[in-house]
C-alpha cells in the first residue's frame, strides 16, 4: 500500500514475502492475506502447495514502541494452539518500503515446536489490489463474536473474527479452547489446546465478489460478503458499545473506519 494511503487511513492489508528461521535462507509457502484495522487483525496462511490452512490467527495487535516499532499480539484465535501473548515484536521499515519483522516464536515443521528465531518481511498491498473499485462506506471494519454463541452444527461454544477492507474480506472460526491436564514426569501441567478452525476468502474482482479460499470443517456456517451484511446498516457501526446480529450469531464491532476516519465502538483493551 503506498505511503500516502497508509498516512491517511489505519486499516491496511498486508502480505508476506518471506519467512527465514534463523540461520537457514529465506523461503515463502504460504499465500497470507493479513487485514488490520486499529488494533485488531485478522491473519489467514495458506499452504501455496496443498491449498490446506497453514496458519489462522486473529486478536489484538497494540503499538508498544516506536523507531522501531514494537507490536505485541494477542492470538484469541490461533490454529497452532499459541493463546499466549506475543512478545514486543519489532518492524523494521526497509528503503523498498517493505517491513522486516523479527522475534522468536514455535517452530511448527520441526518436532517438538522449538522456539527460533526468525524474519519475516512483510509487504503492503496497493489500492488496486485491495480493491478499491469495491468502495462503499464503511471502509473497513473488524468483528469479534460474543462469548457462548452457539454455531448452526457445533454442540460446543466456538470464537469468530469477520474482516473486511474495501474489496477482501476474511472469517476465521475456532471450536473454543479446552484446558486438558498433562503429566510430565512426575508432574502434572494443565495445556490450553486449541479447537478446530474453518476460515473463508473473498475478494472484489472484475466487479464482483468471489470466492478465494473456504477452508475447515465448518466453513459453510461463516458469514458471506456477498448475502450476509447489510452495507446501510453498517454506517451506525461507529457508535460506541455496538454489537451487531449476523447470521443469527451476535458479535461486538471491535474497529470501523470510513474515510480515513477511525473509530473504536468499544474501547480496545490494552496488553
Amino acid at each position: 500500500m503506498s505511503s500516502n494511503y497508509r498516512r491517511l487511513s489505519q486499516s491496511y492489508a498486508s502480505t508476506r514475502v518471506s519467512l527465514r528461521w534463523l540461520p537457514e535462507p529465506p523461503f515463502e509457502n504460504t499465500e497470507t492475506l493479513v487485514l488490520t484495522v486499529g488494533e485488531w487483525y485478522v491473519d489467514l496462511r495458506v499452504d501455496k502447495g496443498s491449498g490446506a490452512l497453514d496458519w489462522a490467527i486473529a486478536g489484538e495487535c497494540t503499538v508498544k514502541d516506536v523507531n522501531p516499532r514494537r507490536i505485541v499480539f494477542t492470538h484469541t484465535i490461533d490454529s497452532h494452539g499459541n493463546f499466549n501473548v506475543s512478545d514486543p515484536c519489532p518492524f523494521i521499515p526497509l528503503p523498498n518500503g517493505y517491513d522486516l519483522e523479527t522475534g522468536a516464536m514455535p517452530r511448527p515443521d520441526l518436532s517438538g515446536n522449538p522456539v527460533t528465531e526468525y524474519e519475516e518481511l512483510w509487504r503492503y498491498l496497493s489500492k488496486d489490489e485491495i480493491g478499491m473499485d469495491a468502495v462503499e462506506s464503511p471502509t473497513a471494519w473488524i468483528l469479534e463474536s460474543e462469548d457462548d454463541c452457539p454455531s448452526h452444527h457445533l454442540q460446543q461454544g466456538f470464537k469468530t473474527f469477520l474482516a473486511r477492507i474495501e474489496g477482501r474480506y476474511l472469517a476465521l472460526q475456532q471450536t473454543r479452547p479446552r484446558a486438558t491436564d498433562q503429566m510430565s514426569g512426575s508432574e502434572r501441567k494443565r495445556k490450553i489446546v486449541g479447537g478446530e478452525v474453518s476460515a473463508k476468502s473473498e475478494e472484489f474482482v472484475d466487479g464482483r465478489w468471489r470466492a478465494k479460499y473456504a477452508l475447515g470443517p465448518n466453513h459453510s456456517d461463516l458469514p458471506s460478503i456477498t448475502c450476509d451484511f447489510d452495507a446501510l446498516d453498517q454506517h451506525s457501526w461507529g457508535f460506541p458499545e455496538k454489537k451487531v446480529n449476523v447470521r443469527g450469531c451476535k458479535y461486538v464491532v471491535r474497529a470501523f473506519e470510513v474515510s480515513g476516519k477511525l473509530f473504536y465502538p468499544t474501547q480496545p483493551a490494552k496488553v
